[in-house]
């Protein structure tokens, strides 16, 4: 059995999700309106699919659906699900407690006894991680960074610094912030840093859109580190911070797609429920599916290939420029009081205006593109 080119398997799991998307829409705005209070949403089925589907199989209790066991680990069977959810609602899904992209990183950087300490200290339910890489003046931009790590008492290191716009930076309790050792690009490091630490602090942002992903500062002033802490120790110089960001990177362009075409179809759904036969429905839907295959396939790209980013970066670009004007079409479609009548609507247009900014901008992952042509790993009908 196949849907969109998914095996059996995947079928599956797109089932498990799309049956949790809902009770996640259920709670959606009531998160929007106080994106702190998540004690009332913590029980959602949808929250534990996540936690299962991004927590490693030996560190907690994958996901079964029927004959078929799903953890972190494919980039395919990510985006799969993270479609179906952020059908429901994308802030939710963004607010889910877990390991989020600091897992990524920990995967991708950490040893053994780092991953261990990392999602014992994500397992509950109600535990979220950060991951710190922009700061107020430069943004994600490496070659600026400021914040420093620098030698501490022995046997340790200490963080100085600021980093914002950091997701769940408010809320996190445990997660990976990056820093210099120096000035030039191999010295950027990422450490392992508890919300609870001695010179940690961390407030919430005022956000217009994605509330649920809670946008935080986090300043640090003299946040003591263990070098046991420092990701990467056992690993040369060049496979350490930027080389790990860089592959977390990879990995979320897609499912900032996914989110954008759940997003988009929630959009297009609500209007043919409002209005069936409004101009355009079906080559707005037809638009959105198409992304859909695209981001799947961006998902096996990735899964074969951890490097190969180009195939991510267009479905990017693609997924979010739909979503967009799909929200647009949606308000044109139901008119001047839609805003007002359809409070998820309203919502959704202030959400999908976020997915831009998130993992970098079109242009930005139009340069990715570019270059990854210049280097002969994109050629006229697709990436390599």
């Amino acid at each position: 059995m196949t849907v969109d080119g998914l095996d059996e398997r995947r079928v599956a799991l797109r089932g498990a999700a799309a049956a949790c998307a809902g009770e996640l829409r259920e709670h959606a705005a009531a998160l929007d309106a106080a994106p702190s209070e998540m004690k009332p949403h913590l029980g959602v089925p949808g929250f534990d699919l996540v936690r299962r589907c991004t927590t490693p199989e030996r560190y907690g209790d994958p996901l079964r659906v029927g004959r078929f066991t799903y953890a972190s680990g494919s980039s395919l069977d990510t985006v799969v699900w993270m479609t179906e959810l952020a059908y429901g609602d994308a802030g939710m899904v963004l607010a889910a407690p877990g390991p989020s992209l600091a897992g990524i990183l920990v995967d991708q950087l950490g040893d053994e006894g780092q991953r261990e300490y990392f999602y014992r200290a994500v397992a509950g339910a109600d535990v979220w991680a950060f991951f710190a890489v922009t700061e107020p003046a430069h943004g994600s931009d490496a070659s600026g960074m400021e914040c420093a790590l620098s030698l501490g008492a022995p046997g340790s290191h200490r963080l100085d610094g600021t980093k914002k716009y950091v997701g769940n930076g408010a809320r996190g309790s445990v997660g990976v912030i990056f820093a210099r050792t120096g000035a030039g690009p191999l010295s950027i490091r990422a450490a392992l840093v508890e919300a609870g630490a001695d010179g940690f602090d961390a407030q919430g942002l005022d956000m217009v859109g994605l509330r649920g992903a809670a946008l935080g500062e986090i300043r640090l002033d003299g946040v003591a580190v263990p070098d046991e802490r420092l990701l990467a120790r056992h690993l040369p110089p060049t496979r350490r911070g930027l080389w790990g960001a860089v592959r977390v990177f990879n990995t979320v362009r897609p499912q900032v797609a996914a989110l954008a075409v759940g997003t988009g179809l929630a959009c297009a759904d609500l209007v043919r429920t409002e209005r069936p036969r409004a101009p355009g429905l079906e080559t707005v839907r037809a638009r959105l599916e198409s992304c859909r295959r695209l981001v799947y396939e961006a998902g096996a790209a990735l899964d074969h290939d951890r490097d190969a980013g180009a195939l991510s970066s267009t479905a990017k670009i693609a997924a979010v420029a739909a979503a967009r004007e799909t929200s647009r079409w949606a308000v044109r479609s139901l008119g001047p009081a839609a805003l007002t009548d359809h409070p998820l609507l309203e919502k959704w247009t202030r959400d999908v205006c976020s997915f831009e900014f998130m993992e970098g901008t079109s242009d930005i992952q139009r340069l990715h593109v570019s270059r990854a042509w210049v280097r002969g790993r994109v050629r006229a009908g697709g990436p390599r």
